[in-house]
């Protein structure tokens, strides 16, 4: 009996282990965003572009490339949309409040999915989302501030772009799962993949009708943005989507939180932002909400 229980426990800890490495991966997605120096638009575009060079070569080494119907591409191709609104809003949120809050108020799509679920989708809302959702709100003041007439134009912007993150973030979950649902004989490296790619088709026009280069100005910006599209884009993804269904919601919720915290902690210690004891009491209480959010909704 105890030979059964260690080998049922043996494939856990490996899809806990999997999922702590793919968290801390996507922590460090800000990191090097800041490092690449380059246009929110740019670093955007060649993470997913990147991504997809990597992801191809994941793809026809295990042979997982499959014909897509019409329809199928028609959800790539909206799944896509969202995710280019997400990461152009969030690097921008990244230049104008750093990575560690930018990545904290991205997120707060857990109360939007909630909310979006709740009113197109006629799912229940638990008690516990009602008080989830202001704590969520005042940790932010105690992060940001109370007093906003004080802060800077860009912080506030930074701010702004920040839950714009949140809303992209909530759509893009949203039309993710449902070209999963319609496609499921695709895996999911191969569903990245085609939503990398469709990415980037929307991201370069874009580009070029803003005026905003291509050019990667230096090799430490190559290699950070080479970085952003294997860690993060390619192998953080991968390790959380292979194990994150084989764990309860509330388990994989809280290693998941890792992420915005270890981004604010990096923010902290890699690019010396100045906090306060009651500005980490903020994000404790953020963290603390958000994770009362992830509970709150059904699996």
């Amino acid at each position: 009996m105890n030979i059964a229980m260690n080998r049922s426990a043996h494939p856990l800890r490996k899809d806990v282990a999997s999922i702590l490495i793919g968290a801390v991966f996507i922590s460090f997605s800000g990191n090097w965003v800041v490092w690449a120096q380059v246009d929110a638009m740019t670093s955007a575009f060649y993470r997913v572009c990147f991504g997809f060079i990597f992801l191809a070569v994941a793809c026809l080494a295990q042979k997982q490339v499959r014909p897509l119907s019409r329809r199928a591409v028609g959800y790539c191709l909206l799944t896509g949309l969202f995710f280019a609104g997400d990461l152009y809003c969030w690097h921008l949120s990244i230049r104008y409040v750093g990575p560690g809050l930018a990545t904290i108020l991205g997120n707060f799509q857990v109360f939007v999915l909630t909310v979006v679920s709740l009113l197109c989708f006629g799912q229940p809302v638990r008690r516990l989302f009602l008080v989830s959702l202001p704590l969520a709100f005042f940790g932010l003041f105690l992060i940001v501030g109370i007093d906003w007439g004080s802060l800077s134009d860009q912080y506030r912007m930074g701010i702004g772009f920040g839950l714009l993150t949140a809303l992209f973030y909530t759509g893009f979950i949203l039309s993710l799962r449902r070209f999963q649902q319609a496609n499921p004989e695709l895996s999911f490296i191969y569903v990245l993949m085609l939503t990398s790619i469709a990415t980037s088709l929307v991201l370069a026009p874009l580009m070029l009708a803003s005026g905003v280069s291509f050019a990667i100005p230096t090799y430490r910006s190559l290699a950070a943005l080479a970085g952003l599209a294997l860690f993060s884009q390619t192998i953080g993804w991968s390790c959380i989507t292979r194990s994150l269904p084989k764990l309860i919601p509330s388990v994989a919720g809280l290693i998941l939180l890792l992420q915005p915290s270890l981004a604010f902690i990096w923010d902290v210690l890699l690019f010396g932002r100045d906090t306060s004891a009651l500005q980490w009491l903020g994000v404790a209480i953020v963290i603390t909400a958000i994770y009362m959010g992830l509970r709150s909704t059904r699996r």
